[in-house]
C-alpha cells in the first residue's frame, strides 16, 4: 500500500504475511510488536507486525517513489489478463504450478493459501509443470486468480471476516482437513518449498 501525505511525503507499507494496520485514538500507547506509529491530530495510525515479515517505506518528492512502480499489473486490472498469463506460465514451464504462481512477478500479492485456493477453484494439481497446463485450465486458471483476490478485497480486505465458508481454506490447516465440495481427504505436500493442499479427486 502507498500513502500520499501533506508536504510530498510518501509512505509505503508492505504487510507480508503477518502485518496488520489499525486506526487508534490519538492517545494510544505503543505495543510490542508496533514497529509504526503515526500520530495525528485525531488519530493513531499504527502498524504491528509480530513476526517481522512486513516491511515499511518512506519517500520524500513530488511524484510517487520508483520503488512503488512496477511493470507488474494487478490481478483486479484489466492488464492481467489471458496474454500476460500465457506468457508468465510459458517462462515457466518447468516449475510446477503452485510454485509458479508465487511468484511475485507475476501472480502479485499471492500467498500460500491463495495459490491452493486459486488451484483448487481451477481443478489443477499443484505440481503440474506450468508448461503441461492446457488451454481450459489456463483459462480457469486466470478467472479463478480474479475471483479469490476480488472476493478476498471485499472481506479480509474490508474487515478481516472469513472467505465464504464453501472455501478451501478452512479444511486445508486441519489434519483431518477435506473437500469443501464432496469431503474427500486432502493431500499434501511441500512444493516450492511451502506448505500445499489439494483434493485428489479435483485436482488430478
Amino acid at each position: 500500500m502507498l500513502f500520499e501525505f501533506s508536504g510530498d511525503n510518501w509512505l509505503g507499507i508492505h504487510l507480508g504475511m503477518t502485518g496488520t494496520l489499525r486506526v487508534e485514538a490519538p492517545s494510544y500507547r505503543r505495543g510490542k510488536h508496533d514497529h509504526l506509529v503515526l500520530f495525528q491530530k485525531e488519530r493513531a495510525f499504527v502498524f504491528r507486525d509480530s513476526r517481522q515479515f512486513g516491511r515499511v517505506r518512506f519517500h520524500h518528492g513530488k511524484n510517487e517513489p520508483d520503488w512503488w512502480k512496477s511493470d507488474v499489473p494487478e490481478i483486479v486490472s484489466p492488464k492481467f489478463n489471458r496474454q500476460f498469463v500465457d506468457q508468465f506460465l510459458n517462462r515457466h514451464r518447468r516449475a510446477p504450478i503452485k510454485a509458479v504462481v508465487l511468484l511475485q512477478n507475476g501472480f502479485s500479492g499471492i500467498g500460500n493459501w491463495m495459490a491452493d485456493e486459486i488451484l483448487w477453484r481451477a481443478k489443477i494439481l499443484p505440481s503440474r509443470p506450468a508448461g503441461k497446463i492446457n488451454d481450459e485450465k489456463r483459462a480457469a486458471l486466470l478467472r479463478e486468480t480474479k475471483f479469490v483476490v476480488k472476493k478476498s478485497l471485499q472481506t479480509l480486505g474490508r474487515d478481516y471476516s472469513d472467505p465464504p465458508r464453501t472455501w478451501l481454506i478452512h479444511e486445508r490447516w486441519k489434519s483431518n482437513g477435506v473437500c469443501p465440495i464432496h469431503r474427500t481427504p486432502l493431500k499434501r505436500a511441500t512444493i516450492g518449498g511451502r506448505t500445499t493442499a489439494w483434493c485428489p479427486r479435483c485436482q488430478r
